[in-house]
């Protein structure tokens, strides 16, 4: 009874909810688009749109969308966000709208923020700080970020996740999916966009970031790579003072590195901090494989001492090897201006489909693209006509970008933005050089084709282990009824006819072989049965043996005349 009453109380919330993002299209425009969407109204249903909610295209305007978003809440404003990222499924004005979309939110009162420390850590907030600042240093939608001082002395920003917005991000969700799934029902551009798959992509991503334990142990990776070097530092995780839902660093103090008038100030050089940038992206994607995919000047620190930090890192990228070698060859075969290196890696990493694309022509729009940015520095290149004419080739050829790949992408972007901002005059193909060379040689050590086999090796013995197992466990289901084997076979459908043309030639070979023999045996015998004489060129004695003989051989003579033609004309000789 109480599940019951609960799934209807949560159905009237739902349909609320429906009805609250219905008005809210409505009032932006997409009157049409939502009759569309619930079928009410044949008349406007044609049209999906009311005038002036479209762009020149014919598509929503962008800015209208981005105004519903924002209208809708934070769920659907993180939503934006990420598909402000997928520049291979909308179109540019699309991406710099979804852009602006940005966490405007009041933050969190200090007495809920109190609540959830002492909630998560299970003690007074007195005795886990010597000071906390009510005020917070940074407030998002999810979250917000207070700084701090422990009773020995050290200073730790803490990152409290909002209370309760981890259920009403699974409500918005399921609202989400539901819409989408209409959304690919009702329109073609929803089903060539794939809705459900940008939601499924976005519930993947957003409850990674509401989990401060991955974002610790994040930290703590990412501070494992870097530990030899002195050129990047990554903030202390404080564990004992860590849940899900708090996470405690240690707190940078120092410069936004976008602040380039304060760098110098403090008597450092903003090429150096640039180059610093750019060795460590490089050394994340070429040595790694594990990148922090939102270098932004907010996350990139500059301390006083000329290390650079990066804090916040909630979204990260990954490579396994074979991805980082094609990342490889891709680089390095842009920075050598070798444009089948860089076919070949597209190819290898499944983004180009020579059966489904003209290579020719898009290696061509490729090397127009890049040729003109070919050997110029940061400050002679914008990034934003790369960018978009990158996106413009993937657009054109309908190609598919995994995430992963688009957060490298946008990390590209950033650095490269980050460096032109800080006037550096170094070009990132050829920084990035000499670590892909390093990365392609390993690839060919030794060492590393022993590695490479042994992992080959055990997942094949993985693969024989578990045969017998999974034989089994299909013939015990077969066997109880609960599953079938069916055999399908194709071009054995005339095998019948097939069959009986032979086998009637080889009863005719038969036939022909015991004509031949039975006749020469008659005829050799000296056996006569019925002999009688006739008189034709003088007196002949003839019998009904050799008349039988003669016989024999007449008929195997016309059948083997036969059978010959027969064969010969099939053509299967």
């Amino acid at each position: 009874m109480g599940s019951k009453l609960f799934s209807r109380f949560y159905s009237f919330r739902s349909y609320r909810r429906f009805g609250t993002i219905a008005a809210v299209l409505a009032r932006h425009g997409f009157g049409g688009f939502v009759d569309r969407l619930f079928r009410r109204g044949k008349d406007k249903a044609a049209e999906g749109l009311d005038r002036g909610a479209a762009s020149a295209s014919g598509l929503p305007s962008p800015r209208r969308i981005r105004l519903v978003l924002e209208e809708l809440g934070p769920s659907f404003v993180k939503l934006g966000q990420l598909m402000s990222t997928r520049a291979d499924i909308f179109p540019p004005e699309y991406i710099e709208e979804f852009k602006k979309l940005q966490d405007s939110v009041p933050g969190i009162p200090f007495q809920e923020v109190k609540g959830v420390v002492e909630r998560e850590l299970e003690r007074p907030l007195e005795r886990i700080f010597a000071h906390f600042d009510p005020e917070p240093l940074a407030a998002a939608s999810v979250g917000q970020v207070h700084k701090g001082r422990l009773f020995t002395g050290e200073e730790v920003a803490v990152k409290i996740i909002r209370p309760n917005i981890q259920k009403k991000i699974r409500q918005d969700i399921g609202l989400m999916y539901a819409l989408a799934g209409r959304i690919e029902r009702s329109f073609e551009m929803g089903r060539i966009i794939g809705a459900v798959n940008l939601v499924q992509e976005f519930e993947r991503i957003i409850f990674r970031e509401l989990d401060m334990l991955i974002e610790a142990g994040n930290i703590e990776k990412f501070a494992a790579n870097f530990d030899e070097g002195d050129e990047i530092y990554i903030p202390k995780v404080y564990w004992d003072l860590t849940s899900r839902s708090v996470l405690v660093m240690e707190h940078i103090n120092g410069i936004k590195m976008d602040d380039v008038a304060a760098i110098r100030a403090h008597g450092l050089n903003p090429g150096e901090v640039a180059l610093i940038g750019l060795r460590s992206f490089s050394r994340q994607l070429m040595k790694f494989g594990f990148f922090h995919a939102d270098p932004h000047p907010g996350n990139t620190i500059v301390m006083y001492d000329g290390r650079v930090s990066l804090v916040d890192f909630g979204i990260m990228g990954y490579l396994d090897e074979e991805a980082m070698r094609q990342i490889a060859n891709l680089f390095l075969g842009y920075a050598e201006h070798d444009y089948d290196m860089v076919m070949d890696a597209l190819m290898d990493a499944g983004l180009v489909d020579e059966e489904r694309m003209d290579l020719q022509a898009f290696r061509m729009d490729l090397k127009d693209v890049s040729e003109p940015f070919y050997g110029r520095s940061l400050q002679h290149i914008s990034v934003k006509d790369v960018y978009d004419q990158v996106m413009q080739l993937v657009l054109k050829y309908r190609i598919r970008l995994p995430r992963n790949l688009l957060l490298l992408l946008k990390t590209f972007i950033q650095t490269e933005a980050l460096g032109k901002i800080l006037g550096s005059d170094a070009s990132i193909l050829e920084v990035t050089r000499p670590y892909a060379r390093e990365l392609l040689q390993k690839g060919i050590d030794a060492q590393s084709i022993l590695k490479n086999l042994g992992r080959d090796m055990r997942t094949s013995s993985t693969y024989v282990k578990a045969a017998p197992k999974y034989l089994h466990s299909i013939l015990k289901r077969t066997a109880e009824g609960r599953q079938r084997i069916e055999f399908h076979h194709s071009g054995f459908e005339d095998m019948g006819t097939r069959l009986e043309k032979s086998m009637n030639r080889l009863t005719v070979g038969l036939v022909i072989a015991a004509s031949i023999v039975a006749a020469a045996m008659i005829l050799n015998s000296s056996q006569r049965v019925w002999e009688f004489s006739w008189h034709f060129l003088g007196d002949q004695a003839l019998s009904l043996t050799a008349l039988l003989g003669v016989g024999g051989y007449v008929i195997a003579t016309v059948l083997g005349v036969w059978l010959i033609v027969s064969i010969f004309r099939s053509g299967r000789l």
